[in-house]
């Protein structure tokens, strides 16, 4: 089990990098928040299967409501924020960047709210890897465009605070049941939130075509079930600022998919940025020697 667990944070990242395939397919058909709301319902009812065939234990109305509260947090105000913002013309590399912050934000909640001990070596390594992430999205920043706005700022940072207090009210609030209840119960919330705000704002035009679907189906089973439950494991199981600093390297692995599928640049400068962001991620997620982690008895 333990050396299956090694590969969950490669894992989580990759498949965390792939969602801007889905975004990207899905935005000119769709209007944001309709199509999380739908999104989010076809994930809470694909894990509410998966609760009944493994015979998962059920989640208690205390779990579930801190499960629902850290869902409205991490998928409906993360998620409803950056598509909102993209959808309005936010260059996805500068929200991209935004979105980098996320670790810095989490480690300073993690010590504050869950007492864990951030040391400077984690310091360091949080801000080498915002520099590796900067170097890395420098490339795409040139265009700006009209998208930049107070608006879309603005949900970008929302963005950001909401996955940092989501993740932290997983693990403070909601860690400690089953996991696969405890992720249907997230959606629950996130849907609720995204139906509520496409009623108030949107008109509900939905355009069905192979693309929609393509990114639909994408985004349910690659990230909102698989992503998401890994992430739901390393919270549980991890240090949250050690779990947070994985978000840098998304960013990265994004630019070598896009490079790959889509043939976008990829510069030597961003190569070397990678490389940057990496060394911060090493340095920030590296456990204590032996000597160093156990107290020296009398």
């Amino acid at each position: 089990m333990h050396s299956i667990k090694r590969f969950i944070p490669a894992t989580f990242v990759v498949l965390w990098a792939t969602g801007f395939i889905g975004a990207r397919y899905a935005m000119p058909w769709a209007e944001p928040f309709t199509f999380l709301a739908v999104r989010f319902v076809l994930a809470a009812a694909l894990f509410a299967v998966l609760t009944v065939v493994l015979g998962s234990k059920r989640a208690t109305r205390e779990e579930a409501l801190h499960a629902a509260g850290a869902g409205i947090l991490m998928h409906g105000v993360y998620l409803g924020a950056v598509f909102w913002a993209i959808h309005r013309g936010m260059p996805a590399g500068l929200s991209a960047l935004i979105v980098g912050l996320q670790p810095l934000i989490t480690a300073v909640l993690a010590g504050k709210f869950l007492g864990e001990a951030i040391l400077p070596r984690h310091w360091a390594g949080l801000a080498v890897g915002l520099i590796g992430v900067v170097i890395v999205l420098w490339p795409k920043l040139g265009a700006l465009g009209g998208g930049v706005t107070s608006a879309t700022l603005t949900a970008s940072l929302i963005s950001v605070l909401g996955m940092a207090a989501g993740t932290i009210w997983q693990k403070r609030f909601a860690s400690g049941g089953n996991l696969v209840a405890a992720t249907m119960w997230q959606y629950v919330g996130g849907a609720a939130l995204m139906i509520l705000a496409a009623l108030a704002f949107e008109t509900h035009t939905v355009v069905i075509n192979g693309e929609l679907i393509f990114a639909m189906a994408w985004l349910v089973l690659v990230l909102s079930v698989g992503a998401i439950f890994l992430l739901m494991v390393m919270i549980r199981d991890g240090e949250m600022s050690k779990v947070a600093s994985l978000f840098y390297l998304v960013p990265a692995v994004t630019a070598v998919i896009a490079w790959a599928l889509f043939n976008e640049q990829l510069n030597a400068l961003q190569i070397a940025g990678m490389a940057i962001t990496t060394f911060g991620v090493a340095l920030a997620t590296a456990r204590q020697t032996k000597t160093q982690a156990e107290p020296i008895k009398a």
